[in-house]
């Protein structure tokens, strides 16, 4: 066989295998989930579990079940609140559609990711903080200028989602068996792009080109190529070269915090886009408004943190790594490469 061809079959029997991996991970969480989902749904019960984010949801103009999506994504993963969107079949206009997918962009995955920032030196609390605020406000903002505007108001096109919710048990095993199939090949697709664009060089064309950005909101040389790598390939990845660095002294304390800070609010940038999207959310507010957002409120995040006393800034946003603590897999659809 020529070593061409051998190549390619090792590197798609790798992709698959990784991807396989996190897929079976994720079923283990999510069929309990949507199970559970549309027990709720038959017992009428499913209100009750949504109540507490609907006051916040109908203040985004979201209807009240998407609070019990989005809390799936936080504690789960996007795929765990995109499959629970897809069990519930709730109809939504594109601006709703984005506004649901900033909430899922900027707080997912909470437990693993903010277990993640931690070793890597950020103080828990305050990243937890940030993030789900960050989301909330970035959610309102982004809606309340569209309505304003009159954007986004047409129906949501979905590019994986299935129609309402099957009322007997027998069309909603079938279905839900589809869309977790569909799962595994969004997986392998974006796991098979992202390793397509490292062998290309795209990857790093992107982190020289945006190195300079992050230089002028106060990231240093050190910790800039860093922020950027885990931007674009996901929170697991950037963290672990940080922790790597922060043991090893390179890496001060507030590049730190503000390279764990912008990639809790903007990480892995292409993969999560494209999930989001295909739940009918818009580029503008999946990409571009949460990209300005996570650089100002990192530039301004930066410049506070300087002018904090030293025992405040330790007390409230940093606090020393555990050297050599292994990362935590971030969501499952993260697979980070081999090297840059």
């Amino acid at each position: 066989m020529p070593p061409a061809i051998s190549f390619l079959l090792t590197e798609c029997a790798a992709i698959l295998h990784k991807s396989l991996q996190a897929w079976w991970a994720l079923l283990r969480v999510l069929v309990p989930t949507v199970i559970g989902v549309k027990l709720l749904q038959d017992t009428g019960l499913i209100s009750w579990v949504a109540a507490p984010l609907a006051p916040l949801m109908a203040i985004l103009d979201l209807p009240p079940v998407t609070g019990l999506v989005w809390a799936t994504a936080m504690c789960n993963s996007i795929y765990g609140g995109m499959a629970v969107f897809a069990t519930l079949g709730t109809p939504l206009s594109t601006l709703q559609a984005t506004t649901l997918g900033i909430l899922i962009l900027l707080a997912h995955s909470l437990p693993v990711e903010i277990q993640i920032a931690r070793l890597a030196g950020a103080r828990p609390a305050f990243q937890l903080a940030l993030r789900v605020l960050g989301a909330i406000v970035l959610a309102w903002t982004f809606s309340h200028t569209a309505r304003i505007l009159g954007a986004l108001d047409q129906p949501a096109t979905m590019g994986w989602m299935p129609g309402p919710p099957d009322p007997d048990w027998w069309s909603f095993a079938q279905n839900q068996t589809k869309n977790l199939v569909g799962i595994l090949a969004i997986i392998t697709v974006l796991s098979l792009g992202m390793r397509l664009m490292d062998a290309l060089g795209l990857t790093r064309l992107a982190i020289r080109l945006l190195t300079p950005l992050l230089r002028t909101m106060g990231i240093g040389t050190e910790a800039a190529l860093i922020t950027v790598a885990g931007t674009i390939l996901g929170l697991s990845y950037g963290s672990g070269l940080i922790l790597a660095e922060t043991s090893s002294g390179r890496l001060t304390p507030h590049d730190t915090v503000a390279a764990v800070s912008l990639m809790g609010l903007a990480h892995a940038v292409i993969e999560d886009t494209i999930l989001l999207s295909l739940m009918g959310g818009h580029i503008s507010g999946l990409l571009w408004a949460r990209l300005l957002f996570a650089f100002l409120v990192t530039a301004a995040l930066t410049r506070w943190a300087t002018g904090l006393p030293p025992s405040l800034f330790f007390r409230w946003l940093f606090r020393p790594s555990q050297l050599h603590a292994p990362i935590p897999t971030c969501c499952p659809h993260h697979v980070p490469p081999e090297q840059l």
